[in-house]
């Protein structure tokens, strides 16, 4: 059996290709550290990954492409913190009333941690949460209808928008595809983003749910400027210096 050192570079990539799907992220010090080879060897890897489009070459390694992509691909990615958002985000949510998740698989692991509620209704333009939302005990699932998209298996267009805007919600949680400190949240698709704008006009408070690789970037479309976001939950702590400059346009948890 080959030694991290001996790797050929189908096994180095195939261990890239596993750290990008569970961090969204490569840093190449550290990965060439890991496989016991130079730095020079995992930027060619990382090079011919990006010629194929499965990644993003940034300054000092590698991030995921923002591009859509299917519910249970996404859901890997960044598996733990999105558990630590979650937990955040359950201290917010309700007993009774009504609350909004987006298509999200952060949101999704808002919905799988969600214990029992006294009458709580749960919207969402998601099929997969809408199921789990269907088993929580006191919960009420509903799903937004609309037109499906195909790469991200949420719920768009205009009857999701409607559905979305039916209801009067105390908060919608929502994640983003990128998040800047200028420009705020922004989205892959122009449809996913009037999705949540739908979701938002009919909310009390907008909660942005994002894990720190999502920080300091910007995707296609954009959703929310900071000033329409009440809190911005992380995995980080509210502390930490990349949340700086955040720190003077949003509420951090």
């Amino acid at each position: 059996m080959a030694t991290s050192g001996t790797l050929g570079a189908q096994q180095r990539r195939a261990i890239l290709r596993e750290r990008l799907n569970q961090d969204g992220a490569i840093r190449l010090d550290d990965v060439a550290d890991e496989l016991s080879v130079s730095a020079m060897t995992v930027r060619r890897d990382l090079d011919d990954m990006e010629a194929e489009g499965l990644l993003r070459r940034v300054r000092g390694g590698a991030i995921s492409i923002a591009g859509p992509r299917p519910f249970d691909e996404r859901r890997a990615v960044r598996a733990r913190a999105k558990q630590v958002i979650a937990a955040k985000a359950a201290a917010l949510i309700p007993q009774s009333g009504a609350i909004a998740l987006d298509a999200s698989t952060t949101a999704g692991t808002i919905a799988s941690t969600l214990g029992p509620r006294n009458g709580l209704s749960v919207v969402t333009n998601s099929f997969e949460n809408f199921v789990c939302l269907r088993t929580i005990p006191g919960v009420t699932s509903v799903l937004t209808g609309g037109e499906s998209e195909p790469n991200t298996e949420s719920l768009v267009g205009l009857l999701a928008c409607q559905g979305a805007a039916s209801v009067l919600y105390s908060r919608f949680f929502t994640s983003a595809s990128a998040v800047d400190s200028t420009l705020g949240s922004s989205e892959v698709s122009f449809a996913e983003s009037q999705v949540k704008q739908a979701f938002a006009s009919a909310a009390r408070e907008t909660i942005l749910c994002v894990d720190s690789s999502k920080l300091d970037d910007r995707s296609i479309a954009v959703s929310f400027g900071l000033r329409d976001i009440s809190l911005l939950i992380t995995e980080l702590d509210p502390r930490d210096s990349r949340l700086d400059p955040y720190r003077a346009h949003v509420e951090l948890i």
